[in-house]
């Protein structure tokens, strides 16, 4: 009986009506989870980058900004897995800092007088606003279809165009390598190992 319940704990196929249940084989576990936890920290560490770079903060601010959004970016994953009444999946979603906000972020610290404050109160409130209509968004999300919620992803992601030349080009425009082609070589070799391992790696990659 030990050996059998063993085995099937090893790999259990996904069902139909509760595909999370699965249990992968160890290689795809640690493997999944190693992308999981990669894609994650890349998220977390690159919004406060980008904020922290327009907002003109120090680097030991930088490095505060990153810390607090690794931080709660722990604390939101254990409420996401654990779940507590009317807040969690009770499932393993590891939870970063979105993107979808950077472009507002930006366009709050372009303003004048506008500083890093002024972006932690709009966030403050625009997440209260958000806990309030989530029951209510989910019952209209069949009114977004792909061409919409596409629409947005491709927005923000055009928005991000400038930020992403800046760092191709090394991130620190007062630096003597800037725009070199070291970096610019650099930024173009990680690209097309992205694309590549997209297009002709294996599903798990």
């Amino acid at each position: 009986m030990t050996r059998g319940r063993t085995t099937a704990r090893k790999s259990i196929p996904a069902s139909s009506t509760r595909p999370e249940d699965e249990w992968l084989p160890v290689g795809k576990l640690f493997t999944y989870g190693l992308q999981h936890v990669l894609t994650m920290y890349g998220g977390i560490i690159a919004v406060p980058l980008i904020i922290g770079s327009a907002a003109g903060i120090t680097a030991q601010q930088t490095a505060l900004l990153v810390t607090a959004s690794l931080f709660v970016g722990g604390f939101a994953t254990i409420l996401q897995s654990v779940g507590v009444p009317f807040i969690g999946a009770k499932m393993p979603l590891v939870q970063g800092v979105s993107f979808g906000g950077v472009a507002t972020m930006l366009a709050i610290l372009s303003g004048p007088g506008n500083d890093l404050t002024t972006v932690f109160g709009a966030v403050i409130v625009a997440s209260l606003l958000g806990f309030i209509i989530a029951p209510f968004f989910a019952a209209i999300i069949r009114f977004f279809p792909p061409v919409v919620t596409g629409t947005v992803i491709t927005a923000i992601g055009l928005t991000l165009i400038p930020v992403a030349a800046n760092w191709s080009m090394g991130g620190d425009a007062e630096a003597a390598d800037y725009g070199s082609l070291q970096n610019i070589g650099l930024a173009f070799i990680t690209l097309a190992a992205i694309l590549l391992l997209s297009k002709l790696g294996s599903a798990m990659l």
